[in-house]
């Protein structure tokens, strides 16, 4: 007898969470639509926290986390989705994963993410972005594969927006393709491919003038120029 009544009182717990569990997830489902309607973008991730929690699902783990990097909390977006590399993760989780580490400039391991996105789906965006990091890992074999495939597949409708200013701008892919070029050239070898770099900036300036990063190293580019001019006077004078 005893037996049976703990295993009545078993069974009617499982019931008793069972309904709770339910109509905690349409809480916060309800929860999740309101907070979504008002804009509320911390409400969003306090409510997909609880439905990930009362049923797990790899698709919410990932539009979470995407959330999180559209808010530029990118530690809260990888302790949500991991960083490790997986052939079954989704673009969205890829994604995530290589933008959120680039912004806290792990770019080694943000690379091998951007890879495999390119990898997936060549494009033109993904390319400059490879070029760029490839450039700052000392892998100027690679950036150049990457920067001569943008440059064959650019389109004139294409633009990248730049950050380095106050206020955010957008130029012509081209010019900013024409921009990395000449940043690689510099880096290739800076001694005697200073003239070389400096043409592709006047390049990427002709294309747009308002480019203000192709400004900035046309500036340097010339001030490198003017000192090496210097020196080499003052070594002749000697």
């Amino acid at each position: 007898m005893k037996t049976i009544t703990i295993a009545i009182l078993m069974l009617f717990s499982v019931s008793v969470f069972a309904q709770t569990n339910t109509e905690l997830k349409k809480h916060f489902e309800a929860y999740y639509k309101q907070m979504k309607k008002q804009g509320d973008k911390q409400g969003v991730i306090n409510a997909m926290t609880h439905l990930d929690i009362l049923e797990p699902s790899v698709a919410r783990k990932d539009t979470l986390a995407y959330i999180y990097l559209s808010e530029g909390q990118y530690m809260q977006a990888l302790n949500t989705i991991g960083v490790e590399k997986n052939a079954t993760d989704s673009d969205m989780n890829v994604e995530v994963k290589a933008l959120a580490l680039k912004n806290l400039n792990q770019i080694e391991m943000a690379l091998e993410h951007f890879e495999e996105l390119y990898k997936r789906d060549p494009n033109v965006y993904l390319a400059y972005e490879l070029a760029d990091m490839k450039i700052q890992t000392k892998d100027l074999a690679g950036a150049r594969l990457n920067i001569d495939y943008a440059m064959a597949n650019v389109t004139d409708d294409m633009k990248r927006a730049f950050y380095e200013k106050q206020q955010p701008y957008e130029t012509s892919m081209k010019a900013a393709l024409t921009y990395l070029k000449g940043l690689l050239t510099f880096t290739e070898n800076k001694d005697a491919n200073l003239d070389a770099a400096l043409k592709l900036m006047n390049d990427a300036l002709a294309i747009d003038s308002n480019f203000n990063l192709a400004k900035i190293s046309r500036e340097a580019l010339e001030a490198q120029k003017a000192q090496r001019a210097q020196q080499a006077a003052a070594g002749n004078k000697n």
